[in-house]
């Protein structure tokens, strides 16, 4: 068969009209004629951008004995390679049960009215010698579009679509607009390779295929520090080759160890916890691992001071980046100096803790707040001013977690007996919004793990913690924000799209 290059009613790549529909099929109505001559028991399709991570997929999927199944793929949204429900015209239609299987709050193999991108077809089975890509059958109606052109030819042959969500099979890329580029798809994949990683092994190309060499950069910035232990190189892996998936260039950060804290170390930095500071979710005092954390960060802003740096870039080894965070973490950094903003601390990940009411919006500025009360040191850009501030605070005697003493600095702290501690607080901090990086995992979530609260009491080694899975609350995902409270005015305005797209869950 031909092998067009574009087509010429397309508006773009990512464009499908009629004739790119119209190819796809016939390609795959080839593929199945070509395994019926060979006479094989199984024919899988799987689309080129589908990743299929888990290795026994093939055979978990044969052992369902269905006539077309698919394992279930995973996408940064909800959008997956399934429909739950469609309507007599043909089109997607919105169902509870979706939701219920994509988020695996029901796990098993479902009866479903289409499954496309990644399936398997068993051609044993006496009913699959019906099924058709191409040509659409000769009772069909509905718009042409390979997936709901052989979901009609499967219902036409009698013939149930399964869907399987038992384990995690792989993952999907959310599809692009038509006017959208190559170079946002190839972002698209990036994404879901550095997604794949949280949990799993990094997906490798073959050893068959040639892959262009990355070359890392510091995005603008003078330094970008990674804080990481040197226990966790599961972590330090991670992170080094999700940044360098995005080529990012970064300098490791030894964290300061809490567990390896003892009583004359503290003694002699003259550490002393704030006077009458308790934990705001389970009253517990300061741990050896808060204070780990926040001398791992001291020791950043050291650095930046002794070596006059301008604008540095800081992030924790337990963080999940946004969708093209380097591209909009590029943009944001652009905008603010274009509008020459006074700035000493921005936030790229925060848990927001102030939710009544929405945070001021930067002016010409989009995608920036002013940041009010805010949990988790995940990621932040800090000025030399800034480091000079932080650090001329002199925290050690009055010490509390990082997370808390930031908002004391910039005045937000919501417990002044605190703030009264610390003059001047007049640290000048923003907020990405919304936000660029988040938690790999959340109190509660399998892999989730706190090397801060798991820790021991700061002034007696005797005294263990167990934070993490008692009364973790500060580590808890985002409590919903109400739409009052919405920081709406720091977003550009949006256009119409029109309707929703037909053939997804976005």
């Amino acid at each position: 068969m031909d092998d067009p290059q574009s087509y010429p009613d397309e508006i773009g790549p990512k464009h499908w009209p009629g004739s790119r529909f119209t190819h796809v099929m016939k390609l795959r109505q080839a593929a199945l004629r070509t395994a019926r001559e060979k006479w094989s028991d199984y024919i899988l399709f799987i689309d080129v951008d589908n990743f299929l991570t888990n290795p026994q997929t093939l055979n978990l999927m044969i052992s369902e004995n269905k006539t077309i199944v698919a394992p279930m793929l995973e996408s940064r949204s909800l959008y997956s390679n399934f429909w739950c429900g469609i309507t007599p015209q043909g089109y997607y239609k919105r169902t509870p049960d979706y939701i219920q299987i994509r988020e695996w709050k029901r796990r098993g193999c479902f009866p479903v009215p289409m499954v496309h991108s990644t399936f398997l077809i068993d051609l044993r089975k006496e009913a699959s010698q019906k099924l058709m890509f191409f040509p659409p059958h000769q009772d069909y109606s509905w718009t042409f579009d390979d997936i709901i052109v052989f979901a009609f030819s499967s219902r036409q042959a009698g013939i149930q679509m399964y869907l399987c969500n038992r384990e995690h099979y792989g993952y999907l890329p959310i599809p692009l607009k038509p006017h959208q580029t190559l170079q946002e798809d190839i972002e698209n994949l990036v994404h879901v390779q550095i997604e794949a990683m949280i949990d799993r092994p990094p997906i490798e190309p073959s050893q068959y295929v040639s892959v262009a060499p990355k070359y890392p950069d510091k995005m603008g910035f003078d330094e970008i520090f990674m804080i990481n232990l040197k226990r966790r190189k599961d972590r330090r892996d991670r992170m080094l080759r999700t940044l360098y998936e995005q080529e990012i260039e970064v300098k490791i950060v030894e964290a300061v160890d809490g567990k390896a804290l003892n009583t004359s170390q503290l003694k002699a930095l003259n550490i002393d916890m704030l006077p009458g500071y308790k934990d705001p979710y389970s009253s517990r005092p300061l741990t050896r691992g808060e204070i780990g954390c926040f001398l791992s960060h001291y020791s950043i802003w050291k650095e930046v001071i002794d070596r006059e740096l301008e604008k540095t870039l800081v992030i924790e080894d337990d963080v999940r980046f946004e969708h093209q965070f380097k591209k909009k973490l590029v943009k944001l950094m652009d905008d603010i100096d274009h509008v020459q903003l006074d700035w000493e601390l921005i936030y790229i990940g925060r848990k927001r803790m102030q939710v009544q009411e929405p945070e001021k919006a930067v002016p010409n500025v989009m995608n920036l707040v002013e940041a009010d009360y805010s949990y988790w040191t995940l990621g932040y850009v800090i000025s030399l001013e800034g480091a000079q501030k932080l650090v001329g605070a002199d925290p050690f005697g009055k010490m509390l977690p990082v997370d808390e003493f930031l908002p004391i600095m910039y005045n937000k702290h919501p417990v002044a007996k605190y703030m009264e501690y610390y003059e001047p607080r007049d640290l000048k901090a923003f907020s990405a919004e919304p936000l660029l990086i988040y938690p790999t995992h959340y109190t509660g979530q399998p892999g989730y793990l706190s090397d801060t609260e798991t820790s021991t009491i700061w002034d007696n080694e005797t005294v263990s913690t167990d934070w993490d899975r008692k009364h973790s609350w500060k580590s808890r995902k985002q409590e919903h924000i109400q739409s009052n409270a919405q920081n709406t005015d720091a977003l550009p305005p949006t256009t119409s799209l029109g309707t929703a797209p037909s053939r997804d869950e976005l």
